[in-house]
């Protein structure tokens, strides 16, 4: 199989590319990795030559404007980005006969449930972030009907680029107090584990429309780092809650955005496995990398 990985240097994007460069050297696919030097997805002209270069058979979108508050204020790179970039991206796939698997985000919900959201459930944003990356998904799934896929993640960490976990485990090798959000819930997720989800979707050819690619379970963002804190091995009372009106960030963030995966029972592919469980096995990369007390030599 001929894979495309576009954003293929982000958070998510590193550990697609590792999932599938070390697939392929079992099992023959070829793998075609794009960053943002290379390859613009808002550009008909680029998209044009590595379509031509390359003759994808899956592409796995995992380029995105991730600013969750410049979006406020820069809502025309917000949009270029996350609804034009899947468009043209999408349209370039219906003419080359490829799928498509768009990660987008849990930010497309307004935050008003109390259960998961189904897959199915309305969307409605209250931020301009997330109205940015429905209009992409809305794009996606009107050009491909068929074979394009709505990948929704949420609350994302990895080996590349900073993360809250990241400064978490930062927090927690230094012995520093944090305050720390405790009235939005959502699904700390593994990158790890987002890929090979992504990378099922993209080997599925049953699977079109929606699904969500997270990790299990729930949690507050005051739960989140209490579990950095305790599986670092620091003290976890140094974690201390505030809402999310004290924290007085510019875009203000969905309560409850806790997301769904009936549908994967559909493609008969196993269900996401608990946070707490990913975060556990993720830690035993990410403390090597991330637990150096700022200012350290």
């Amino acid at each position: 199989m001929r894979w495309m990985v576009t954003g293929g240097g982000g958070r998510l994007g590193h550990h697609v590319t590792g999932a599938l460069t070390r697939e392929s050297e079992r099992g023959g696919d070829q793998v075609a990795v794009l960053d943002r030097a290379a390859l613009d997805i808002t550009e008909p002209d680029a998209l044009r030559a590595v379509f031509a270069a390359h003759r994808p058979e899956v592409v796995l979108n995992c380029a995105a404007y991730t600013a969750v508050d410049g979006a406020e204020t820069d809502w025309a790179r917000a949009l270029r980005v996350n609804a034009e970039g899947p468009r043209r991206l999408a349209e370039a796939c219906a003419a080359h006969g490829a799928r498509l698997v768009h990660v987008s985000t849990n930010a497309v919900f307004p935050g008003d449930a109390r259960t998961p959201y189904d897959e199915d459930h309305p969307p409605a944003p209250g931020t301009a972030y997330g109205r940015s990356k429905l209009a992409g998904e809305e794009a996606v799934l009107a050009r491909l009907p068929g074979t394009g896929v709505v990948a929704r993640t949420a609350w994302l960490y990895g080996r590349r680029g900073r993360s809250f976990v990241s400064t978490m485990i930062e927090r927690a090798a230094a012995g520093e107090a944090v305050d720390v959000v405790d009235d939005q819930y959502g699904q700390p997720s593994w990158a790890g584990d987002v890929a090979a989800q992504l990378i099922t979707l993209g080997r599925c050819p049953r699977a079109h429309g929606v699904f969500h690619a997270t990790n299990s379970g729930e949690a507050s963002w005051y739960e989140l780092a209490r579990e950095v804190f305790r599986l670092a091995g620091a003290d976890a009372g140094l974690v201390r809650p505030i809402s999310d009106a004290e924290y007085g960030r510019a875009a203000r963030l969905p309560a409850y955005t806790v997301l769904g995966h009936g549908r994967w029972r559909e493609i008969g592919a196993d269900p996401p496995r608990d946070w707490r469980r990913a975060l556990a096995g993720a830690l035993e990369e990410l403390l090597p990398l991330w637990a150096v007390p700022r200012g350290s030599a």
